[in-house]
């Protein structure tokens, strides 16, 4: 299991840093060597977003009937394809082709795939795998904004993306064939007092079901909106509620520790005192809230605002871990991926929109009224998790 862990992590970090992560270095140069806006750009990626949100159920089917094994090593060579292609793009047609074709490959390799083969492999054993791996991918920020910077400095952003390409074709490709087993075969459930995934078992109707999955689907395009405003806006906020900017700056790193150190905690916690993932759930979720209330009250000092970043960051490090084990926890493994995949598709949706839309209230409205509907978006996200019922969520 530990080399699964560290191979997948790996292969998550070179997933994450060359297409999610790639936009926020890239975008300024695509768009200026190809005479196009910078939103342009920007808008081809939300466009890679929305496919990655329509292709992810197929995915995760795929996964639930073959395994990871084929489907990880697939999403290496699309998104080599797609890189290679963003390289050779000298127009608005060939970038949204490109980004249309990384999105599928996100799609077939990002975390909800991760997971999704983790649990065809250990079934309801994988949670401490899938923390494993968000561990180790936590720092693909870390890593891939300067390393694509410093290719994109010294030999152009055409040469990076090119880069990206060959790492997960010469390493995560490899990788990815070596560490997980060709076996389709899935470890048995337990039985007992697991859960299933059919919603006629114990206790469980149909009403129960559906009930349960559309509050985490909730809980996940209201997590996914706030995530992915705070990644394009976190320092222009602080900014905008009188942080200087060295301290903005500052503030804004503490992120990817926070949510690393964040993930470390609750790995820890979960393997000592064996609590439920909606627990986990519920604080991740009431920290961007708690923040957001006394950034909005104390304004900008330095302390305040990182105060905040480092409350966001640790919520939503553990919001990924819960998007992965919670459905597992709730359902069982039986389905796992292609489930995942609907789980996720109206929040691939509101990823895609948030940037613009956070961005509009920052903008008209001032830092208390976006402050103000990233909280109230939490609160609700809090209040789909705080609605599942034990006995639905534990059997």
């Amino acid at each position: 299991m530990l080399t699964q862990v560290l191979a997948l992590g790996f292969t998550q970090t070179v997933a994450w840093a060359s297409s999610t992560y790639l936009i926020a270095i890239l975008a300024a140069p695509v768009a200026r060597d190809l005479g196009l806006a910078t939103s342009t750009v920007f808008g081809a990626f939300s466009v890679a977003l929305v496919v990655m949100g329509l292709a992810g159920p197929a995915a995760g089917r795929a996964i639930d009937t073959y395994g990871g094994r084929g489907v990880l090593a697939l999403s290496n060579l699309v998104l080599a394809v797609g890189l290679a292609m963003l390289a050779f793009a000298y127009g608005a047609a060939m970038l949204f082709a490109a980004w249309c074709v990384l999105g599928l490959g996100m799609a077939l390799g990002l975390y909800e795939a991760a997971f999704a083969a983790l649990v065809r492999i250990h079934g309801a054993a994988a949670r401490a795998p899938i923390t494993g791996i968000t561990l180790i991918a936590g720092f693909a920020s870390t890593v891939g904004w300067p390393v694509t910077a410093l290719l994109s400095d010294r030999f152009g952003w055409r040469a990076a993306c090119l880069a990206w390409a060959v790492t997960h074709i010469v390493l995560a490709l490899p990788l990815n064939l070596a560490c997980i087993p060709r076996a389709a075969q899935r470890v048995p459930e337990p039985t007992g007092g697991e859960a299933t995934s059919a919603p006629e078992g114990r206790d469980r109707t149909w009403h129960n079901y559906w009930r349960a999955f559309f509050l985490l689907a909730a809980f996940g395009a209201l997590t996914s909106y706030v995530t992915s405003a705070m990644a394009a806006h976190l320092p222009g906020l602080l900014l905008a509620v009188g942080t200087t900017s060295v301290a903005a700056l500052t503030a804004s790193a503490l992120l990817g520790p926070a949510q690393v150190a964040a993930r470390l905690t609750e790995f820890l916690a979960a393997r000592r005192f064996r609590f439920h993932p909606l627990l986990t759930a519920r604080i991740a979720t009431a920290l961007h809230p708690i923040g957001g209330i006394v950034l909005a009250l104390f304004g900008g000092p330095a302390q305040i605002a990182s105060a905040f970043a480092m409350l966001h960051g640790a919520g939503n490090g553990m919001i990924t871990i819960a998007k992965g084990t919670l459905p597992l926890a709730i359902f069982g493994a039986a389905g796992y991926g292609h489930r995942q995949g609907l789980l996720s598709f109206v929040g691939r949706g509101m990823q895609a929109i948030a940037p613009f839309t956070f961005g509009l209230v920052l903008e008209q409205l001032g830092a208390r009224a976006a402050l103000s509907l990233s909280v109230v978006l939490s609160l609700a996200a809090l209040a789909a998790l705080l609605a599942l019922r034990e006995r639905a969520a534990a059997n």
